[in-house]
């Protein structure tokens, strides 16, 4: 897919289609005014007589107009322009994008109108374009027998108008964009494979196809002996249930003139969770392909990172295993001691994502990291909390959450900071061991985290607790590629690559 800018002489575009916005009270915006002067009126008509309510997301594909180099106008709905936003914005050309594709249209030139300077500036004005294209024609990666469709025929798209200096921030949000989007399309690839073929062996040579592919990504990945060898007696106890057997697997990534003190990004890498002896419920369990999204989101960091060539350090750690009742499966009461030298009660082995994190959070501590963002598709008590709008975001340094949360906000991948203080650590007490791996009802996503703070002593960390986000069920079931963008503007950001 090739991206670039227009400034200016929009119906003398050479494209094979022009994208322009209605809103939804019959006004044209501003570009569609443009393109139906030179049309001698056509457009105006055609909204005027009602056949094109401008309803958000509904499209029109009209052929040939006198005036118009283009072979094809699109009209798309913006709905009600007091109302119109970024958010409306980006479903409008979700839509288009998808109308596209249905046809065999191969260059096409967006001129919708963007909502306010403040609101998208050009920088994320290409950037959002990219994304939305990119996300739109994405393709979920089944196993079906039946022959599969042709490739999207779209392979051009300008975006603007963009004049003056803007046209480089423009350009560069394009660009930037498109990787997000390739990012994005890693981690839902691994997300949405079964069990049976993305088990933790297949993640770990996925790693290394990565180091492979980009030789700037270092990756070193441990066996079942050599996890051992590291004392992650958390991680072995999760794993041990299972015929398949576990990996650990480092990527470390250094780009040019990159500061010494890495940044962290810890995945959760349950590459399928029954629940273990506490057995989960039947329905909805395939879903639980879908517990590595964390260290799927990781892979796609280091992917963006190394693509982009940011001036950055960055280590991704995946703990990858299999959680499955067996004989040898851990039980509920079982004690085991973690890497860092702490004993923990498992007093619910459903709770083994925060025992597969603790091991690699404490691994963390020898790169000396800058700061650790672990990702975990990790409890249902957040999904509860927030629903599938925003992940939830826990941290012992409140800069750090800020940061977060603010990438979010840019990247229209909302976190929301909740709070991870003392009283939600003394719920984990145990008469048996330093710390149980459960804390009761109350609060279920904060004690997760507050188990995990444990761990992070001493180091600026997060935790993104993704499981409402990085994936839907039902019809429309498969990964979102969340919070692979808000991960991206955070990592885009710390490089200084926005302007």
């Amino acid at each position: 897919m090739q991206f670039d800018v227009w400034s200016k002489g929009l119906a003398t575009l050479e494209a094979d289609c022009l994208v322009v916005g209605v809103f939804e009270d019959g006004e044209l915006a501003e570009e569609a005014k443009t393109l139906d002067t030179a049309a001698g009126g056509r457009i105006g008509k055609i909204v005027a007589r009602g056949d094109f309510p401008g309803k958000t997301g509904e499209t029109l594909l009209i052929g040939d107009l006198d005036g118009v180099k283009a072979s094809r106008v699109m009209l798309v709905g913006l709905g009600s322009q007091k109302n119109y936003n970024r958010k409306i914005f980006r479903k409008a050309l979700g839509a288009t994008v998808s109308a596209l594709n249905r046809t065999r249209i191969a260059n096409v030139a967006f001129a919708v109108a963007r909502p306010s300077f403040t609101e998208l500036d050009d920088y994320y004005f290409g950037r959002v374009i990219a994304e939305v294209v990119g996300n739109t024609l994405y393709k979920i990666n089944d196993l079906k027998s039946a022959k599969k469709g042709k490739p999207p025929a779209l392979e051009t798209v300008t975006a603007g108008p963009v004049r003056g200096a803007g046209a480089t921030a423009a350009k560069r949000g394009l660009v930037q964009g498109a990787a997000i989007a390739a990012a994005a399309k890693v981690q839902r690839d691994l997300a949405n494979l079964p069990g049976n073929v993305c088990t933790p062996i297949y993640l770990a040579d996925q790693a290394k196809a990565l180091g492979k592919a980009q030789p700037s990504v270092k990756v070193t990945v441990l066996d079942e002996a050599g996890i051992k060898k590291e004392k992650m007696g958390c991680f072995l106890a999760v794993s041990q249930g299972s015929a398949e057997p576990p990996r650990f697997i480092v990527m470390e990534y250094k780009g040019p003139k990159a500061p010494k003190a890495p940044i962290v990004l810890v995945g959760k890498g349950i590459t399928f969770d029954t629940g273990g002896i506490s057995l989960k419920d039947p329905g909805a369990m395939d879903e639980m392909k879908f517990d590595m999204s964390g260290s799927a989101a990781v892979m796609a960091a280091l992917t963006l990172v190394s693509s982009l060539r940011l001036p950055l350090h960055v280590v991704g750690l995946i703990a990858a295993a299999e959680n499955m009742p067996s004989s040898r499966a851990v039980k509920p009461g079982d004690i085991v001691t973690s890497a860092s030298g702490q004993t923990v009660e498992i007093l619910n082995t459903d709770a083994e994502g925060r025992l597969v994190l603790c091991d690699a959070l404490h691994y963390a501590r020898r790169f000396e990291p800058a700061c650790i963002v672990d990702l975990a598709t990790l409890t249902g008590a957040c999904v509860v909390a927030l629903g599938a709008h925003h992940s939830g975001c826990m941290s012992n340094d409140d800069a750090l959450a800020r940061e977060l949360v603010a990438a979010g906000l840019r990247a229209d991948d909302r976190t929301w900071h909740l709070p991870v203080t003392e009283e939600y650590a003394d719920q984990l007490k145990s008469n048996f061991a330093d710390m149980a791996n459960i804390g009761g009802r109350e609060g279920g996503a904060l004690t997760a985290a507050a188990f995990l703070g444990k761990f992070t002593q001493g180091m600026k960390w997060a935790h993104l607790d993704i499981a409402g986000v990085a994936y839907q069920g039902g019809a429309n079931k498969g990964s979102t590629g969340r919070p692979t963008p808000m991960l991206a503007d955070f990592l885009i950001h710390r490089a200084g690559a926005v302007k």
